[in-house]
């Protein structure tokens, strides 16, 4: 009775995850005959939206038959990323990804495993781009500038199997997601790809620290929020940053610096350099618009025109 008891409870983890997580992580779940709390219930971990910058113009241009072939390689790019470091799938809402690392197989370097995941989802959407590129006359000019903007965050939320007796779905929610969600819009604000929170930054770094290359922009309050979150950009993987992209961070930092002190013409100095070595370029760079230094370059002069008084601490009011 104990083994048909172990198999139907095996059958059962393995038909609640498995289309959440690799057959992997949920072949050890029945192993181990961890049932997990499938229910409601609180846990740390780190969320991850990715989504399609400019979506609905590329929809637009598009040819209507070309669109499932190139949302299938951008899902497979984001899911292929986040399930080679352990991450759960939520769900797709349009051309939005979401899914979470740290459950519901507990992970102690969650944090660090949705850093990495991301910064490959970057460098697959690359290779992809490069492909649409080669397949020059296949493929329309907006889709060679194929780009997405994901945001991470860490902190405590409610997961678990949720929804009506007839229709649920493995989940997350609480007001870390969905500071998340907000690090994945709010990216296009600060001219990068990929942002965090300073929570995620910290405990990545105290997992393997220097493994990810981060970049400072400074504390923000987000819409519907009252207290500040340090913002971080997820600049690239420790082994692809050249030294230019060192040297940029670098100046970049000191002309921060420089900006939180009030002094515009410092600063503005710095973000000229590092403006020279950002490795996304406008009117160079496929997709892309501005980049931080331009972004703070921009902040110098508004702030020199509207002195914000010597209270001001660097706050950056989203709107």
């Amino acid at each position: 009775m104990g083994f048909i008891r172990n198999y139907f409870a095996r059958r059962k983890i393995k038909g609640l995850f498995g289309t959440y997580i690799t057959p992997t992580l949920v072949e050890q779940m029945a192993i181990a005959d961890k049932t997990t709390q499938v229910g409601a219930h609180e846990r740390e971990i780190t969320a991850f939206f990715c989504s399609i910058d400019s979506y609905v113009s590329l929809a637009e241009q598009l040819p209507l038959a070309q669109l499932p072939g190139l949302m299938d390689g951008y899902f497979t790019a984001c899911t292929t990323a986040i399930c080679a470091e352990g991450g759960t799938l939520d769900k797709f809402i349009g051309d939005m990804v979401v899914a979470m690392f740290g459950a519901p197989v507990h992970l102690p370097d969650h944090a660090l495993r949705a850093c990495v995941s991301a910064l490959k989802t970057q460098n697959e959407i690359s290779s992809l781009r490069e492909k649409f590129r080669r397949e020059e006359g296949t493929w329309p000019e907006i889709a060679h500038g194929l780009r997405v903007r994901i945001g991470l965050n860490t902190g405590a939320a409610i997961i678990g199997n949720m929804g009506t007796a007839t229709r649920f779905n493995y989940t997350m929610m609480g007001d870390e997601v969905n500071l998340a969600a907000r690090m994945e819009s709010g990216a296009k604000s600060w001219g990068v790809w990929t942002l965090c929170t300073g929570k995620t930054k910290q405990a990545c770094d105290q997992t393997q620290k220097g493994r990810v290359v981060f970049r400072s922009l400074g504390p923000i309050i987000a819409i519907g929020r009252t207290q500040p979150v340090e913002l971080f950009e997820l600049v690239a993987l420790s082994e692809d940053v050249t030294d230019d992209l060192r040297e940029c961070v670098s100046l970049f930092g000191s002309g921060l610096a420089r900006y939180l002190a009030q002094d515009w013409d410092g600063a503005k100095a710095l973000f000229h350099r590092s403006a020279e070595l950002e490795d996304n370029q406008p009117g160079k760079s496929p997709g892309v618009r501005t980049n931080p230094s331009l972004v703070f370059l921009g902040l110098c002069d508004y702030l020199r025109a509207n002195p914000p008084g010597s209270a001001w601490r660097g706050v950056y009011m989203m709107k």
